[in-house]
């Protein structure tokens, strides 16, 4: 099954040329996937800043920033401290190989749990951001918080990306999801980023309940190759998983 095209050329030269060279672990093909949203945000009149929370050395969030439009920003916050002192360096040097300029960026060496909402939309000059890529500390808590203070700086229209989600090594991030839906029922699942292999692990995209069926009209032709038919029950919303190997199991 082929990668959908991320909309962006830029996007598209940095998938292809440069993203396995980062070193991390997110997707390519959610890579493509946030991309595309991206764009189709841009079409149906969404803009301002995003952030990632989680950054590490850039892989997932140079993609994102290549797909933003003129004068719009990209956050990347982190703690910035692991595997060593060097992974900020690391990072900036990555955005500047691969085309992120200094003012397209902001590096925010932080704890999210520990910010403010207040303290993120200053960074982001004020604005409300229009999608959150969250793969931070893997830990029911760090999900929580980091939860907490994306909603209070989604912008309307905004998207929020959860990385490793339905991970065998990381089970118990479910249940903070499904606590966060059941305690906001105006946010819901649009899709799930199927994985690639373990590492590269499954994606959960929500959006405000409000947008759902405008974003899924539009999705449901843009990605209609990678559509697996059956899709996500979250009981009881319904919402599309787009993966690379769309078979249904076979019935013998």
């Amino acid at each position: 099954m082929p990668f959908p095209s991320p909309g962006h050329p830029a996007v598209e030269a940095y998938l292809t040329e440069g993203y396995d060279s980062v070193v991390g672990m997110s997707s390519r093909f959610a890579a493509s996937i946030c991309a595309r949203l991206l764009r189709l945000q841009t079409e149906e009149g969404v803009s301002g800043p995003i952030a990632e929370i989680g950054a590490f050395e850039g892989r997932f969030f140079i993609a994102l920033a290549h797909a933003l439009d003129p004068g719009e920003v990209a956050l990347g916050i982190d703690i910035f401290e692991w595997p060593d002192a060097g992974v900020k360096d690391r990072f900036e040097a990555n955005c500047l190989k691969h085309g992120i300029a200094p003012e397209r960026r902001v590096t925010i060496k932080a704890d999210a749990g520990a910010m403010a909402p207040a303290d993120l939309l200053k960074h982001a000059g004020g604005k409300t951001l229009r999608l959150i890529h969250i793969d931070g500390e893997h830990s029911r808590a760090a999900l929580t918080k980091d939860l907490a203070l994306a909603t209070a700086c989604l912008a309307d229209g905004g998207l929020l990306v959860l990385d490793d989600m339905l991970h065998p090594g990381y089970p118990t991030l479910m249940v903070t999801v499904q606590n966060y839906l059941e305690a906001h029922p105006e946010i819901v699942p649009l899709c799930i980023i199927d994985r690639e292999t373990i590492v590269a692990a499954t994606k959960f995209v929500l959006c405000q309940r409000s947008w759902f069926e405008r974003y899924q009209t539009r999705m449901l032709e843009i990605f209609k190759e990678q559509l697996w038919p059956l899709g996500a029950d979250f009981e009881p919303h319904w919402c599309m998983v787009l993966a690379l190997d769309t078979r249904l199991a076979a019935i013998t």
